[in-house]
């Protein structure tokens, strides 16, 4: 069975949304699924994992949160090479920017994504929790 870690950060509880539903359809399609936020993931070991999803929202000008996310996904993210990976976040202004630039990231450390990252403008609604579902789903395909 594929072990998969769920790493998110969330202030308002929406990106929390978002990752207990792609906890859920990755447990679906036959995950064994921890779900981290960023500073309890830090202390664990990549290498213990299969796949990982990772989940943030957009913070001040469109950036990754700075203090508890960003130094976590930065400690590991040359380590995801060769692993399923999949990007989701929810923002409130701006256009998806951060998104972008963070594929763009993952990209250059040689990440190549299981499926398109999903957004999603203020609190997921039915339609955005599937997606999330599917893209946990995702990291078995």
């Amino acid at each position: 069975m594929q072990t998969v870690a769920v790493v998110y950060w969330s202030g308002s509880g929406n990106t929390e949304a978002m990752a207990r539903a792609v906890q859920e359809g990755a447990g679906r399609a036959g995950a064994n699924v921890s779900l981290f936020t960023a500073s309890d993931f830090a202390s664990e070991d990549p290498a213990a994992y299969d796949g990982f999803a990772f989940g943030c929202p957009a913070m001040g000008e469109e950036s990754l949160e700075e203090t508890e996310f960003q130094p976590v996904f930065d400690a590991i993210k040359h380590k995801l090479g060769g692993k399923p990976v999949v990007l989701f976040g929810s923002y409130g202004w701006g256009t998806g920017e951060w998104m972008e630039r963070w594929k763009q990231d993952c990209q250059a450390c040689g990440i190549s994504l299981a499926a398109d990252p999903v957004i999603v403008n203020g609190a997921p609604d039915a339609d955005g929790l599937a997606q999330c579902s599917k893209l946990g789903a995702a990291l078995l395909a």
